[in-house]
């Protein structure tokens, strides 16, 4: 599992494990991991051209660190000061002694155009609000250039705790991030700026606490989470989950929500709905009812409002229910807020950012600029598990607790009807007995997975990634060491 601290979090590990070294050791380790990725990202490091951006601070005396290490293997390297005045004492002289030269801010373009590596350490991991004027153009430089961009712990301009960007940023190839993840490296829009993360271990593990801000789940941990059929297991014990979905204007989703629930390794699926024809057509295993969901049998869990309409009935029967309940699409915007609070049994809502933003009553930018706090937030006003899906699917707990990132999206998954296979496929984790929240994020990470694997570089359909759901189980469960589970 990949782990994200905030960034007071970081600096008071930091102090206490710099209160046990000798005094620069921790920068000295911060720089050599950064020298040796950014001379693995070239191939090699004599005669490479190398531009430092440095700004004021320790991000600044990484960089100069780094420089001199690669200074002294060959390299050409040339310092732009950014804050001549504020630069780390320390790392100018070490940059100085290695060979490497100094230069202003006005000739930045020329060392940036003739640079094979342009190094960012502009700003450090508590910056807010977007780059400084004079740090602007030679950040847009170097991404108009050829030259490879390595960041500093965090790309300068973007802000390591919420992923939010305010203004110009530095767009990197890599980042090379000490110790520890930063929130901002997982969460859009602040991770498209990152470009590939590499993480330096600088002895800041035992520091930390044991919770994180945000998490990110790996295959063993979603293998770890997966329901598996015991031996006396029947379909009850495996998880029966109802849908109520589809109408006649959108048949097709209560269609693609049953798949994605019986993909999702459902015992059985009881449908509710108008669609029943056409779902019984693709799945003849399904049970359907037309009788309303209090009528419809026993489940473990409810799936509703996908292309559901104006259904509020049936919502609000479901929201009823003393099981959990999934709510998607037009359930979203049917549910009444106070009845899904005063709810006992889990609730998980799975809005897009559209949804998020009218659920909120604001624009839909606001939700995409800062996603961390929007999630956050929705989770709070309804008491319910908030699965934001998005570029980075986030899932927030009403409660507070780590916030968890999905890895394994991918833009093929933008394409309709993709959502109501993930609400089937959460409904029938849901109904195995996972908690919204570990029902949310493994099936956003098979999801997602899914949808890597069905389209391989070429267009793909919703139903596409339903029919790979069961690819996608299989390579996470391979990551266990005894596949009997033992």
């Amino acid at each position: 599992m990949r782990t994200a601290y905030s960034v007071e979090t970081v600096r008071t590990a930091e102090r206490a494990l710099m209160a046990r070294l000798p005094d620069g050791a921790l920068m000295q380790r911060a720089a050599a991991g950064l020298a040796a990725a950014s001379a693995d990202l070239l191939g090699g490091v004599y005669g490479r051209r190398v531009v430092l951006l440095v700004g004021s601070g320790d991000n600044g005396g990484d960089a100069l660190y780094a420089g001199a290490r690669l200074a002294r293997r060959g390299a050409g390297v040339a310092a732009v000061l950014l804050a001549p005045d504020r630069t780390h004492p320390g790392g100018l002289a070490a940059l100085r002694r290695a060979g490497g030269t100094l230069a202003r801010p006005d000739a930045a373009d020329r060392l940036i155009d003739r640079a094979d590596l342009v190094i960012d350490g502009i700003v450090g991991i508590g910056g807010k609000g977007g780059l400084r004027p004079d740090a602007v153009p030679p950040a847009e430089r170097a991404a108009r250039s050829g030259a490879v961009v390595v960041a500093v712990d965090l790309p300068s301009g973007v802000e390591a705790d919420s992923g939010e960007v305010r203004g110009a940023a530095v767009r990197a190839d890599l980042t090379v991030t000490f110790g520890t993840h930063k929130p901002g490296l997982l969460v859009d829009p602040a991770r498209e700026y990152a470009g590939t993360v590499r993480l330096v271990d600088i002895g800041l593990g035992p520091e930390l606490p044991a919770e994180p801000e945000l998490e990110a789940l790996q295959h063993a941990d979603v293998a770890a989470l997966l329901p598996r059929p015991a031996v006396e297991s029947d379909k009850y014990r495996r998880g029966v989950v109802g849908i109520a979905a589809g109408s006649a204007r959108y048949p097709g989703a209560a269609v693609l929500a049953v798949s994605g629930a019986l993909r999702g390794g459902a015992g059985a699926v009881r449908y509710v709905g108008p669609a029943g024809h056409a779902v019984i057509a693709r799945f003849p295993e399904t049970l359907v009812s037309d009788q309303g969901p209090h009528k419809a049998g026993r489940v473990q869990a409810w799936v509703v409002g996908p292309g559901a309409g104006d259904d509020v009935a049936t919502v609000s029967e479901v929201l009823d229910a003393d099981v959990p309940v999934l709510l998607d699409a037009d359930g979203l915007r049917l549910a009444d807020r106070e009845a899904v609070r005063a709810r006992t049994a889990p609730t998980l809502m799975t809005p897009h950012a559209g949804e998020a933003a009218a659920l909120l009553g604001v624009a839909r930018e606001q939700v995409e600029a800062a996603r961390l706090a929007a999630a956050r937030e929705l989770a709070a006003r309804y008491r319910a598990t908030v699965l934001l899906k998005g570029s980075t699917t986030l899932i927030v707990d009403p409660d507070g607790g780590p916030a968890r990132v999905n890895p394994t999206g991918t833009p093929w998954l933008a394409t309709a009807g993709s959502g109501d296979v993930l609400s089937g496929l959460g409904g029938s984790l849901l109904a195995a007995g996972l908690s919204a929240r570990d029902a949310g994020s493994v099936a956003a990470y098979l999801h997602g997975l899914a949808g890597r694997l069905a389209a391989e570089g070429a267009p793909i359909g919703a139903h596409d990634v339903s029919d790979t759901i069961p690819r996608a189980w299989r390579d996470v469960r391979r990551t266990r060491p005894d596949a009997r589970g033992r």
